[in-house]
């Protein structure tokens, strides 16, 4: 028998996690087709709010709250898709040219960067050498990872995240090979036409660009630092 939620410790961040994620999921999953899943989510809602709030193994959650490991790992898997099937259109919906132009002025505002639309980098999470994979994932900084690519807008919100490449990957292969990454090239994006910059009325006019770092190859819409180390102070300015 599953443990009360009476009988568990009331934690604030708890409760406010768990008001959450029952508001915004419930309709999703009590039109599932797991019925026994569904009383188990709802009976020991606690399992899944303390997964998504401290991250506990499934394991620790299968002693805690006298669950099977398996169904914890169903009913933490089938709530998160629930949760990004109800906060996808608010949050990562398709961007239209006028949300690109907005968010270029607000780059421009806060760092005084022109036609720049986004800001692209890649993160080596270290994880466990997964069975029979080989050096696949063993990357360049001689660990074991997979390799996170996101693109984050001037407010620092995400638009854009790939997870799960190998880590001997390049951030910048993840990121071409990427659903988000083969947009710009395609033209599916809905990026702007290009435009003059600012204080630069009789120039040429310039493409809207996400920003890299030097492991992401130059192109029409992605720009990054030059490479040459040899430069002077002042070259570098």
């Amino acid at each position: 028998m599953a443990l009360d939620s009476s009988t568990v410790p009331e934690f604030p961040f708890l409760k406010q996690i768990e008001r959450f994620v029952l508001s915004i999921v419930f309709d999703i999953i009590i039109l599932s087709s797991f019925v026994q899943l569904i009383s188990v989510l709802i009976m020991n809602k606690y399992a899944v709010c303390r997964y998504l709030a401290t991250g506990n193994s499934f394991i620790s959650l299968h002693y805690e709250y006298l669950l099977g490991a398996i169904t914890v790992h169903e009913i933490v898997r089938d709530t998160c898709d629930a949760i990004w099937e109800c906060l996808k259109p608010a949050y990562m919906s398709a961007r239209d040219k006028n949300d690109w132009i907005r968010t270029a002025s607000e780059f421009y505002e806060r760092t005084n960067f022109p036609n720049c639309i986004g800001a692209v980098d890649g993160k080596h999470i270290r994880i466990r050498t997964p069975n029979r994979s080989g050096s696949q994932f063993f990357n360049y900084k001689n660990f074991f990872a997979t390799v996170l690519v996101a693109v984050a807008v001037a407010d620092c919100c995400f638009i854009s995240v790939e997870d799960g490449a190998y880590g001997s990957s390049s951030d910048y292969n993840v990121f071409k090979n990427s659903t988000f990454g083969n947009l710009p090239e395609s033209n599916k994006l809905n990026i702007p036409d290009p435009r003059v910059l600012p204080s630069d009325a009789e120039g040429l006019s310039m493409p809207f660009v996400l920003v890299g770092d030097v492991a992401f190859a130059l192109s029409e819409h992605v720009l990054r630092p030059y490479r040459n180390k040899k430069l002077t102070f002042l070259k570098h300015i």
